[in-house]
């Protein structure tokens, strides 16, 4: 018996089913009954994507019963990684295509993870795939020029699939975000005949933020001003609030300009910073020492954005007395109140990450600042490295009270890309290319944390 005279239709159930699986899983993990749980949710749609409603019935009743035994009160001591899905490569819509992987250039291949649902935008093939934790395509956004038309879009399929399929002719995708209310932003690069010259700044402005809706209706653009605005230059990264408000970061040879939006699009703050806008620990005039802003990323809730400044100095080759190098001093994470137009009082000192090294009989170590991914809702600063055996990863409140230092192994060999995210609520997420297949992993980031702060 099936659901059709349902008014919400079968993609709306589908949508609360994938929830609840991901609440499942990430309530109770990849236990053998879990799995069982999440087999048997599944089963409440057909195979033509149609809602079941027997299955539909045992998956609410037998919940309690199949998930008792799932348990688990040992205490988060490290961090484990869990294999979301797997990736193929190819032009099918569930496959990735990299065929410029050995090509000179930035690869435009990215992933957001919102509330259980995985983002991927594949600039190399000119499409999005939306995917639950089980790597079922949900939502798949795509250039039709260089993309086949899904299969579940054509004849009796497209009637019942609960699947969907947005044409938009993408040109050049790069980063995206996601917002709670699940709109889409896509970072393109406009055609060469509609980009822009800042004659004052000698900059190009080629790039937009496309729009879409939770159904995937193409909403507008945003440029500068907000909607069909003026084109933004290169546009190093997107983020969406928890107020649903849209952060852009450009970057030009002078420096960052960060552009706040409200949620209708318009635009709220522009923020330039350049390192001499940056506070500095140093003396006024000391020549010896100059700054990097290296990442600047804002916080989830309110108007804060998070500002990550390496510090160098000149090094001092003593036997000629000739600068010779640069040594890195340290770093600092500061925080600057939008509205206000304000840096905080008490910046948070990063500490480095310390390579040793050994060479024959001597040995020495090597201070390297880490990258800077985010800060979560409950306050936490996440910063990375990358090491010979994976990634080093270094979490800390923002009152500088906790420290925790964890490393992620990861075959470094057999990895040919990488690109991370963390979520809002602390779960960090990646997506490695291989050479065989592409893979989506996370780390529990967040009950390690939750298991520091109880313990």
């Amino acid at each position: 018996m099936r659901l059709y005279d349902d008014t919400r239709g079968g993609a709306f159930y589908r949508e609360k089913l994938e929830e609840l699986l991901f609440w499942v899983r990430k309530r109770w993990g990849r236990c053998s009954k879990s799995r069982h749980y999440s087999d048997l949710a599944r089963s409440a749609f057909a195979g033509d994507g149609a809602l079941s409603l027997a299955p539909l019935l045992a998956l609410v009743l037998c919940a309690p019963l199949v998930l008792a035994g799932c348990r688990n009160g040992k205490s988060v001591s490290q961090l484990e990684r869990n294999e979301i899905f797997s990736l193929g490569y190819g032009n099918f819509e569930d496959e990735l295509n990299l065929q410029n992987l050995s090509g000179v250039g930035e690869i435009q291949t990215s992933l957001v993870m919102k509330d259980g649902f995985f983002y991927i935008a594949n600039g190399e093939s000119k499409k999005i795939m939306e995917m639950n934790s089980y790597g079922d395509l949900i939502t798949f956004y795509y250039n039709e020029d260089v993309n086949p038309t899904p299969s579940y879009v054509k004849g009796k399929s497209a009637e019942t699939s609960t699947r969907k399929a947005i044409p938009y002719p993408f040109n050049e995708l790069s980063c995206i975000a996601v917002d709670s209310r699940k709109y889409l932003y896509a970072v393109d690069k406009l055609p060469l005949e509609r980009q822009e010259q800042d004659a004052a700044k000698k900059h190009v402005l080629s790039q937009i933020v496309l729009r879409f809706d939770r159904d995937g209706n193409f909403l507008d653009y945003i440029g500068q001003q907000g909607p069909g605005g003026t084109p933004f230059p290169f546009i190093k990264a997107v983020y969406a609030t928890e107020e649903n408000e849209l952060v852009v970061v450009s970057l030009t040879n002078d420096g960052y300009t960060v552009y706040w939006f409200s949620t209708d699009g318009y635009l709220l703050y522009k923020v330039p910073v350049d390192d001499a806008s940056v506070p500095a620990p140093y003396a006024d005039g000391d020549g010896g020492h100059w700054l990097h802003v290296a990442e600047i990323i804002p916080g989830c809730e309110g108007r804060t954005l998070f500002l990550k400044v390496d510090y160098y100095s000149s090094f001092v080759d003593e036997t000629v007395h000739l600068e010779s190098g640069v040594h890195y001093e340290k770093s600092f994470l500061y925080q600057f109140e939008v509205d206000s137009a304000a840096y905080g009082e008490h910046p948070l000192e990063i500490p480095p990450y310390t390579e040793q090294v050994t060479e024959g009989f001597s040995s020495g170590h090597y201070d390297i600042p880490f990258d800077f991914i985010g800060v979560t809702d409950s306050g936490w600063c996440f910063f990375m490295v990358s090491t010979d055996d994976g990634f080093s990863v270094m979490m800390m409140q923002l009152d500088g009270q906790r420290i925790l230092r964890r490393k992620l192994p990861v075959l470094r060999r057999d990895t040919l890309y990488y690109t991370f995210n963390l979520s809002n609520d602390g779960i960090l997420s990646a997506l490695l290319i291989q050479s065989g297949s592409a893979r989506v992993d996370w780390w529990r980031t967040d009950s390690l944390i939750q298991s520091v702060i109880k313990n």
